[in-house]
C-alpha cells in the first residue's frame, strides 16, 4: 500500500491525472497526422496538375498509414514489455526487448523497401488508370517506401523514451521532424533557394526527411537518458519469445490502426468507380479530420492505462471516474472539431486550392461525415475502456463495426445511387453517420456486457473478503 500511495497513478485526482496524461499524448498523435496534410497543402498549389497531384497523395495514403500501424504497433508492444520489466526490476530483459524491437524495426524497413521497388506500381493501378495520378503516385508512394527507416526506427525509440519516462524528448523529437518537413516542402516542391523544382518527389523527400531527424534525434536521447535500459550489440539478437510477448501486446494496436489503412484503400476504389474528383475530396476531408480522431486516440492512450492501473488496483470508485472523465474529455474534443469543421468547411477547401465540383463535394464531405464525430467519440473512448478492462477483442470487434462490417454495405448501396444522379453523391457520405452510430449501439451494448461481468464480479469478490 505505501508503494501504491507514492504512484500518482494511484493516488493522483483522475480527472488531473487525465489531463496530464492524455495532453501530451494528443499533441503527439496529432503531430502524427500533421505530415501527410503539410504534403497535400503544398502540391495543391504546384501551378500545373495540382488536382492531380492531390489525388495521387490520396492514393498513396493508405500505405503509408499501414507503415505507421506497423511500426507504431511494434513500438506500443515493445513501451509495455519494457515497462512491465523495468517495474519488476529486470533490467536484462528490458534491454533484450528494446534489442529486439530494434531488430523488428530493421525488419520492417526492408519489408517495405522491398514493397516500394516492387509492389507500389500494383498498388497503385488498383485504385486508377488515370496515368498522369498513377505516375505521380507511383513516385511519391517509392520514396516513402524505400526510404521507410526513419519512421520505423522513431517509432521503435519514441516508445523506448516513453517506457523509461522520458516523454518531452520523444515529443521534441516527433515536432523537430514534423517543423523541418514544413519548411522542407515547399522549397523542394516550388524548387526554392537553389533548389531543384521536384513537385510530388519533392513532397516525399520533405517527408522522410523529417522523419530521419525525428529518428535521429530520439537516438541520441535515448543514448543520454535512457540509462534504465543498456545498449549493445548482444540484445539485438532475435528471440522467438521475446517477439512474440511483443506482438501479443502491439498486434490488435497493429490490426486497429491498419483498419483505418485497409478502410481508405477500399473507400478510394469505390469512391474512383463514381468520379476521381470523390476520391480527392475524401481524402482531403480525412487527412483534416484526421487531427480530431488523432486527438481522440491520444486521450484513448490516456484513459487504458488509468483504467487499467484502477482495475489492477480493483478500486471501482477510481475505474468509474476514468471511464467518466475519458469519455467526457473525447467527447469534448470531438464536440470542437465538430464546430470547427462545420465553422470553417470552406477555407479548409479552399486551403488546398480546390475549385469547382471537388470544392463542392469536399465542403459536403466536410460539413456531412464530422456529424460522425458525435458517435465516433464515444466508439474510441469505449475502445480505450476495453483494452484497459482485458476485453482486447470486443474492441477490435468495434474497430471492426466502424472500419469495415458496417461502413462497406451503406457506402456501397449509396455509391449506386450517386452513380445514377451527380446530385445525389452527397448521400455517400451518410454512410459514416450511420456507421458511427450503428457502431457506437454495438459499443455501448458490450460496454453493459463487459460492467456486468467483470466489474460487477470484482466487486463482488471484495465483498466476500471483507
Amino acid at each position: 500500500m505505501e508503494k501504491n500511495s507514492q504512484n500518482k497513478m494511484a493516488v493522483k485526482t483522475v480527472n488531473k491525472l487525465m489531463l496530464s496524461m492524455g495532453i501530451p499524448m494528443v499533441i503527439s498523435m496529432v503531430l502524427q497526422a500533421l505530415y501527410n496534410i503539410v504534403d497535400s497543402a503544398f502540391v495543391s498549389k504546384i501551378s500545373c496538375g495540382g488536382e492531380d497531384a492531390l489525388n495521387a497523395l490520396t492514393l498513396a495514403f493508405p500505405m503509408q498509414m499501414l507503415m505507421v500501424a506497423i511500426s507504431v504497433g511494434t513500438g506500443v508492444g515493445a513501451n509495455a514489455l519494457i515497462s512491465k520489466c523495468l517495474g519488476q526490476g529486470n533490467r536484462e530483459k528490458a534491454s533484450r526487448v528494446a534489442g529486439n524491437s530494434l531488430f523488428l524495426a530493421f525488419f520492417v524497413t526492408i519489408i517495405f523497401m522491398i514493397f516500394g521497388f516492387f509492389g507500389v506500381e500494383f498498388f497503385i493501378n488498383t485504385q486508377t488508370s488515370n496515368t498522369a495520378i498513377v505516375d505521380m503516385a507511383i513516385r511519391y508512394l517509392r520514396i516513402n517506401c524505400i526510404v521507410s527507416f526513419g519512421i520505423a526506427f522513431f517509432s521503435i525509440y519514441e516508445k523506448l523514451l516513453q517506457a523509461g519516462g522520458h516523454s518531452l524528448y520523444s515529443t521534441i523529437a516527433q515536432i523537430s521532424g514534423a517543423v523541418l518537413n514544413i519548411i522542407l516542402d515547399p522549397i523542394m516542391i516550388y524548387g526554392l533557394f537553389g533548389c531543384p523544382e521536384m513537385g510530388v518527389d519533392g513532397a516525399a523527400w520533405a517527408t522522410v526527411i523529417g522523419q530521419i531527424v525525428s529518428f535521429v534525434l530520439a537516438f541520441v536521447f535515448h543514448l543520454k537518458v535512457n540509462k534504465g535500459v543498456s545498449n549493445g550489440l548482444k540484445y539485438l539478437k532475435p528471440s522467438g519469445t521475446i517477439v512474440k510477448e511483443i506482438y501479443s501486446i502491439g498486434l490488435p494496436a497493429i490490426i486497429a490502426q491498419a483498419l483505418m489503412s485497409f478502410m481508405t484503400f477500399g473507400l478510394n476504389i469505390i469512391l474512383g468507380g463514381i468520379s476521381e474528383t470523390m476520391v480527392t475530396a475524401y481524402g482531403l476531408y480525412y487527412k483534416v479530420q484526421q487531427f480530431i480522431l488523432f486527438a481522440a486516440f491520444g486521450l484513448r492512450d490516456a484513459i487504458t492505462p488509468i483504467v487499467s492501473y484502477a482495475h489492477g488496483m480493483k478500486n471501482k470508485q477510481r475505474i468509474n471516474d476514468g471511464i467518466k472523465y475519458g469519455m467526457i474529455y473525447t467527447q469534448f474534443v470531438m464536440v470542437i472539431g465538430l464546430v470547427a469543421i462545420e465553422l470553417f468547411a470552406n477555407p479548409f477547401a479552399r486551403m488546398f486550392g480546390l475549385s469547382g465540383e471537388t470544392e463542392e463535394l469536399c465542403i459536403s464531405a466536410m460539413r456531412i461525415i464530422s456529424i460522425s464525430f458525435l458517435f465516433a467519440g464515444a466508439n474510441i473512448a469505449f475502445q480505450g475502456i476495453f483494452q484497459a478492462l482485458e476485453s482486447g477483442f470486443q474492441s477490435l470487434i468495434v474497430s471492426l463495426c466502424r472500419q469495415l462490417v458496417l461502413l462497406f454495405p451503406f457506402v456501397l448501396a449509396f455509391a449506386q445511387l450517386a452513380k445514377q444522379s451527380e446530385g445525389m453523391r452527397w448521400i455517400v457520405w451518410m454512410s459514416f453517420v450511420i456507421c458511427e452510430l450503428l457502431s457506437c449501439l454495438v459499443a455501448y451494448i458490450l460496454f453493459k456486457i463487459i460492467v456486468k461481468s467483470k466489474l460487477m464480479q470484482s466487486s463482488n469478490r471484495q465483498l466476500s473478503h471483507k
